[in-house]
């Protein structure tokens, strides 16, 4: 009797094909409430250090002193408290995954001062 209803289960199953999908050639729709990677608008960022204080896996780097931001993107778990947490809110959630790669995966972020004083201009 398991033996009848075993062998109807593999028969849908080989009928049915593959339940996943083949990720990096396939990609996967995105809704509209998916934690994804986070992004960051480094023009706003006053370089408190909250999000690197609050990231419970240490992903976030903030150097205030060289005006950097990093984030280890394979370390993330997307939580998103350090989007929280953000007195300026330039930390959001983009509703994208973080690209496979091997290795670490460190993206690091300068922003931009100008040296010039206005009357040199």
């Amino acid at each position: 009797m398991s033996i009848l209803r075993m062998s109807k289960t593999l028969i849908k199953n080989l009928l049915h094909g593959p339940f996943t999908i083949a990720y990096p050639l396939k990609k996967k729709e995105t809704y509209e409430r998916t934690r994804g990677s986070i992004g960051i608008s480094i023009d706003d960022c006053i370089f408190c250090g909250m999000c690197e204080r609050r990231c419970p896996t240490n992903a976030i780097r903030v150097d205030k002193a060289r005006v950097s931001w990093s984030i280890e993107r394979l370390q993330c778990i997307q939580c998103g408290y350090c989007t929280e947490v953000c007195p300026k809110k330039c930390l959001d959630m983009e509703n994208q995954y973080t690209e496979p790669s091997f290795g670490t995966v460190r993206d690091v972020h300068i922003k931009c001062t100008n040296t010039q004083s206005p009357s040199e201009s």
